[in-house]
């Protein structure tokens, strides 16, 4: 049964060639904030969670062994999809830092404000005001 409790369900994990790069664009640049970040003895990224808002998103390197590294090997980019408030000042955060902006803030049809962005490992992010299931 899933959790009723305002914690949120579910979690993206992506695993990077370069995570700790990775957590410092998507801290430095994109906003979030790096909740725990374990290292492996050869400084491999083990498990990393990254806070924005009251979502998560789990990350690590690739290349270790188990079954999540084995079943995510050879995986292409992921999307991942972040609800903000102030969109225009997290997309010129984002190019003040050189994030590779894939389409500018743009209203929507359906109401959103929304931009999208890429990391530089070919993951999509996109952010905006639209709040799946939440009304209006």
């Amino acid at each position: 049964m899933a959790r009723t409790d305002g914690v949120p369900t579910v979690y993206p994990t992506i695993l990077y060639d370069d995570a700790k790069a990775a957590i410092e664009v998507l801290t430095g640049a994109l906003g979030f904030t790096a909740e725990a970040v374990y290292e492996g003895e050869d400084g491999s990224v083990v498990h990393a969670e990254l806070s924005c808002g009251n979502g998560r998103v789990m990350l690590g390197s690739k290349g270790r062994e188990g079954v999540f590294a084995s079943a995510m090997a050879g995986s292409g980019p992921a999307g991942v999809y972040v609800v903000l408030d102030e969109v225009d000042e997290h997309h010129a955060r984002a190019v003040e830092h050189g994030v590779e902006i894939l389409m500018p803030p743009t209203d929507q049809d359906y109401g959103s404000r929304d931009y999208m962005a890429r990391d530089p490992e070919g993951n999509v992010w996109s952010f905006g005001t639209y709040a799946p299931g939440q009304a209006g």
